[in-house]
């Protein structure tokens, strides 16, 4: 019934022309009683008819006929659309349209009896008993003057193809869906298989431009500037998440007003675009670019699928970023484990063996009181040394912490370098008996640095000091200084055991040992040139090594910020040799 209501007014304006108009149809609310110039006869659900379809018309001299039902199994009327498939056939066939009007006529009279009358007329009329008669076949075989039988035909054709073109429409609207939601998910799963930002970003790009075809795409990590995406006319709905999608950029408006935007298109060959935020969690992680050398107009399923890239990559790059600091996480961890074991094992040594000789020595002193002179003031010597030995580590310990923490106090102030290097090294000849050849070169005129006295005494002790502790005796440790670009370089070199070029930076950690701890031919702790470091970052220098390999020797160079670059001190030169 739904679908005759759709054609009331056709039938209104057909009863204007006959008064031998019914429709036939299931009904859904009080169709048989509907008052209208032509009969109503409500199906019972039951009724095959029900489930077809005819059109049928009678007339003097002329008669056409359609036919159809539904491809499928027999379904509810109502359920109809214009997707479902029908079956039939449409004939001029005189003989055929007289019998499909006489049936559907006795239908009439089987639900409506109130009209036998009507229909008898009907009968009579256009000669529907007569179903053998030759005379009414040859008359309707000749087509009457005035009427073109082809205008049905031509419509009904022109219905019929109309309805395949949608289905073919439909049919290829849905191969390019699932084309495309094919080609998303192979491009999803190759993302999510990357473990690197810097991969994601690639394929990203690889991808995209092998959909879009002649086409260049960028993706830019924020906050790092995008070629379009930084521009004042596009950042602010790049902030709100929304897609800037340019079918001419020569023409668009917003373009025009930035001259130089439209200049940097031109230069670049951007003739249209799209800009799409990728977005993780509210976050604007980046912006994919899209850029075709030429106008064109970007479909809603291009937007939409560059908005899902942009999804995924989101999530590729937030899972890509998570994998690299476990990573990173996981070496720091092990890094620290390996520093743990390194500060029990070497503080451990470190401790033990000075408590231990110098209990021995206490020892030895208390059980025998007659032990000579000259062995009790050894044994002291030993004590002492060792107890020295102690403090110092003990110092170091906390001085390196106290760095750390930024809670040690600096009086800054001009320095003379030569003094202090001067000093350095008679602290070294005066502590050691056996020391390798150490040769210092200071120029006659060098500015004062700027700096704490006794740090800088604390980072020349212990750069002198590993040098001379890992040079043999027949070696020697060279110090050189200079005056560069507001800086004072001193340079010391030695002819020791050398350092591997990959852990010159390694050296600098704390508890870091160039030998294994089992295998050490020098003590320590590994934590004078950690402290060094510290000192001279605090000192606004720098601290670096360079060495040619094992068995090559090594080079620590340390810079000191220079008090005022007017301001110079002439100093004695000094070289001296030391035994």
């Amino acid at each position: 019934e739904r679908f005759y209501r759709q054609e009331t007014r056709r039938y209104e304006r057909i009863a204007e022309k006959t008064d031998q108009v019914y429709v036939l149809a299931m009904p859904e609310t009080d169709f048989a009683s509907i008052p209208a110039p032509y009969a109503t006869i409500g199906l019972d659900k039951s009724d095959p008819l029900a489930q077809e379809w005819h059109l049928v018309v009678i007339a003097a001299s002329y008669s056409a006929c359609l036919v159809c039902r539904e491809h499928s199994t027999a379904v509810n009327a109502a359920a109809l659309d214009s997707g479902r498939q029908f079956q039939g056939f449409w004939t001029f066939d005189p003989i055929v349209s007289r019998q499909a009007a006489q049936e559907l006529l006795g239908r009439v009279v089987r639900y409506r009896p109130d009209l036998s009358d009507r229909v008898e007329t009907a009968r009579k009329e256009y000669q529907l008993a007569d179903r053998g008669n030759p005379a009414f076949a040859e008359s309707q075989l000749s087509q009457p003057s005035g009427l073109d039988i082809r205008r049905f035909s031509d419509r009904l054709v022109t219905y019929l193809q109309a309805s395949q073109y949608q289905q073919v429409r439909s049919y290829r609207r849905a191969v390019a869906q699932t084309e495309q939601a094919q080609l998303l998910n192979t491009i999803t799963s190759k993302i999510r298989r990357s473990l690197r930002p810097e991969d994601v970003l690639t394929l990203t790009m690889s991808e995209v431009e092998g959909v879009f075809l002649r086409c260049r795409c960028q993706i830019t990590r924020l906050p790092l500037p995008s070629p379009l995406g930084s521009h004042p006319l596009f950042q602010t709905l790049l902030g709100q998440g929304k897609v800037v999608v340019i079918a001419d950029a020569m023409q668009d408006s917003g373009i025009q007003a930035y001259p130089a935007l439209q200049t940097q298109m031109q230069m670049d060959r951007i003739g249209s675009c799209m800009l799409v935020p990728i977005v993780y969690q509210q976050d604007c992680l980046a912006v994919l670019e899209l850029y075709h050398a030429s106008p064109r107009l970007w479909s809603e399923s291009d937007r939409d699928f560059l908005v899902s890239i942009a999804t995924q990559v989101g999530w590729g790059l937030k899972q890509a970023e998570a994998h690299v600091n476990l990573v990173q996480l996981n070496n720091q961890l092990s890094v620290i484990e390996q520093t743990q074991n390194n500060l029990i094992a070497i503080v451990g040594h470190e401790l033990r063996t000075p408590l231990s000789t110098i209990q021995v020595c206490l020892e030895s002193l208390a059980t025998e009181p007659d032990m000579p002179q000259d062995c009790q003031q050894v044994m002291l010597d030993i004590a002492l040394t060792d107890s020295e030995r102690l403090r110092r580590l003990v110092q170091d310990f906390l001085l390196l912490s106290q760095l750390e923490s930024g809670s040690v106090s600096w009086q800054v102030e001009p320095i003379v370098i030569s003094d202090l290097i001067s000093l350095t090294v008679c602290n070294l000849r005066s502590g050691s008996k056996v020391n390798p050849t150490i040769l210092v070169d200071v120029p006659e005129a060098l500015p004062m640095v700027q700096g704490d006295g006794e740090a800088v005494v604390q980072v020349l002790m212990k750069l002198l000091g590993n040098a001379v502790k890992f040079t043999p005796q027949m070696g020697t440790v060279q110090v050189r200084v200079r005056s560069i670009e507001g800086y004072v370089e001193v340079q010391i070199a030695d002819s020791g055991c050398g350092i591997e070029s990959s852990r010159l930076d390694s050296i600098f950690d704390r508890f870091y040992q160039e030998e294994g701890f089992l295998q050490r031919s020098v003590g320590g702790t590994g934590l004078g040139l950690a402290i060094c470091r510290q000192l001279v970052r605090r000192l606004e220098g720098r601290l670096w090594a360079t060495s040619e390999g094992k068995g090559q020797g090594s080079q620590f160079y340390v810079t000191f910020p220079v008090e005022d670059m007017e301001s110079f001190n002439p100093l004695e030169g000094m070289e001296e040799l030391v035994g």
